[in-house]
């Protein structure tokens, strides 16, 4: 079985910045995929950023230029640096690790106030 636990939300204005971090624990063996989704009331579950074991990421064209995704594999953790925080990117974000099947996080709540 495998834990994932987020990290890192809060309550930030325009602007700003935050980080998350979301940490896998468990029986693993190799993490292929960790990923960032997120949630705004509703809307659907929306993929944010992902990067493979090998470093490559993908994102949303909406984070482009402003979110990082990075990964620390000895850790087994993940984690998205957002800057330049928008009301638009209020949401739940949550972190998704697949080793050999797919792991969700309990979700992280994010917050921009205007």
């Amino acid at each position: 079985q495998v834990q994932v636990v987020e990290s890192g939300g809060g309550l930030v204005q325009v602007g700003g910045s935050l980080r998350l971090s979301c940490a896998a624990s468990g029986s693993i063996f190799s993490i292929n995929f960790m990923g960032w989704y997120r949630q705004a009331p509703g809307k659907q579950r929306e993929l944010v950023a992902s990067i493979t074991r090998g470093a490559g990421t993908n994102y949303a064209d909406s984070v482009k230029g402003r979110f990082t995704i990075s990964r620390d594999n000895a850790k087994n953790t993940v984690y998205l640096q957002m800057n330049s925080l928008k009301p638009e990117d209020t949401a739940v974000y949550y972190c998704k690790i697949v080793t050999q099947i797919p792991y969700w996080g309990q979700g992280t709540q994010v917050t921009v106030s205007s």
